[in-house]
């Protein structure tokens, strides 16, 4: 059970859906998986492209991750006129991202009327092992009446 009580009750829908539009979430290869009034969390399999020269998830990625996982638990909350912008985010990397795929998990620990502070933490999972690769909070902004999806078409109020 979750903490937070979603303004939405098709949270979970718009979540997903915006995560499908994210063109560079397609491009790296990302998952979402679990979505929860102020939870989220996306996964990202190896591959040798996304890695640095030893090997480990490149520190870019494991940040991408974070920030989505951030951004999408922030939106989870929000109404449905409203999206999600990244206003800051620290991340700490604490170990290296070394496994067959990339676990990052979103909680909002702060909501607000238009900031959202967020816990992110990225776990690097192979077989035998879940190893927190990194840690970091963000701050995400609410965009009022601005929709997430582009389709999306507001009711002119105005009589012209």
């Amino acid at each position: 059970m979750t903490e937070f009580e979603p303004r939405n009750s098709e949270f979970e829908i718009r979540v997903r859906d915006s995560f499908a539009r994210q063109a560079f979430m397609g491009f790296l290869g990302a998952d979402i998986g679990r979505v929860e009034p102020g939870v989220v969390e996306i996964s990202l399999d190896h591959r040798e492209e996304l890695c640095q020269q030893h090997g480990f998830f490149h520190g870019g990625v494991v940040a991408t991750l974070a920030d989505n996982v951030g951004g999408y638990a922030s939106f989870s909350l929000m109404k449905a006129e409203d999206s999600v912008l990244t206003v800051e985010f620290k991340i700490n990397l604490i170990a290296p991202a070394r496994g067959e795929r990339l676990l990052a998990r979103g909680r909002v620990v702060k909501p607000g009327r238009t900031l959202n502070v967020c816990e992110m933490v990225v776990y690097a999972c192979s077989e035998d092992a879940q190893v927190k690769c990194a840690t970091g909070m963000g701050t995400f902004m609410t965009l009022s009446d601005t929709p997430d999806d582009p389709a999306f078409k507001r009711v002119s109020h105005d009589s012209k």
